[in-house]
C-alpha cells in the first residue's frame, strides 16, 4: 500500500481542477437572473389561478340541504359539517340564539385555516393568525382576512336545519 506524499496535490485534484472558493460563488449576474426566473414563474402561476378562476367558477349549491335536527345542536354551540358535490367543502353551524341560525364555509379567508365558533366571545376564531369575524353577518373584526366568510342561508323546517346558497342583495 503506498502513501502520498503530504506535500503533494492528491490525484483526485487533477480530476477535478474547480477550486472550492469559485466552486460555491456566486455572481450578482447568475443571482439576477435567477430571481427574474423566480419572479417570472410567480407571475405565470398567479396568472394561471386567475384565468381558472375566471374560466371555471365555482357552482352555486343547488336546493337545500339537510345537516342536522334543530334539538341535536343547543343554544350557543357549533355543528361542522360538509356539503359533497363536485368538491367536498367543509361549513360550520352555528346556534347562536332560541330560532337564530348562520351557517359560514369552515376556512378562513386569509389561508384556510379552520374557523371555530367561539361561544364566550360570540365570534368565529381563525387560530392560525388570529383572525375574528362577526358570528352575526360573517364580516372580518381583526386580523389579517381580507374579506367575509362565505355564508349560507339556514333554513328550518319541522326541527330539521337546512342550508341553502344565500340569496344575494340587490345594491
Amino acid at each position: 500500500m503506498s502513501k502520498e506524499d503530504p506535500g503533494k496535490e492528491p490525484s483526485w485534484k487533477a480530476d477535478f481542477p474547480i477550486e472550492s472558493k469559485r466552486a460555491t460563488h456566486v455572481s450578482r449576474r447568475e443571482f439576477a437572473k435567477f430571481l427574474g426566473l423566480l419572479s417570472g414563474a410567480f407571475a405565470l402561476s398567479n396568472g394561471f389561478i386567475v384565468i381558472k378562476a375566471m374560466a371555471f367558477p365555482s357552482e352555486k349549491l343547488e336546493g337545500e340541504h339537510f345537516v342536522a335536527n334543530a334539538a341535536e345542536v343547543p343554544v350557543g354551540e357549533m355543528v361542522q359539517f360538509e356539503i359533497s358535490g363536485e368538491k367536498t367543502i367543509p361549513y360550520i353551524l352555528i346556534h347562536l340564539e332560541e330560532n337564530e341560525w348562520r351557517a359560514f364555509e369552515q376556512k378562513c379567508t386569509h389561508l384556510t385555516c379552520a374557523v371555530r365558533y367561539r361561544k364566550t366571545e360570540n365570534k368565529i376564531e381563525c387560530p392560525c393568525h388570529n383572525g375574528w369575524f362577526s358570528a352575526d353577518t360573517g364580516e372580518v373584526l381583526q386580523g389579517p382576512p381580507p374579506r367575509p366568510l362565505p355564508q349560507l342561508d339556514v333554513v328550518v323546517k319541522e326541527g330539521k336545519v337546512y342550508v341553502r346558497e344565500r340569496e344575494r342583495e340587490n345594491v
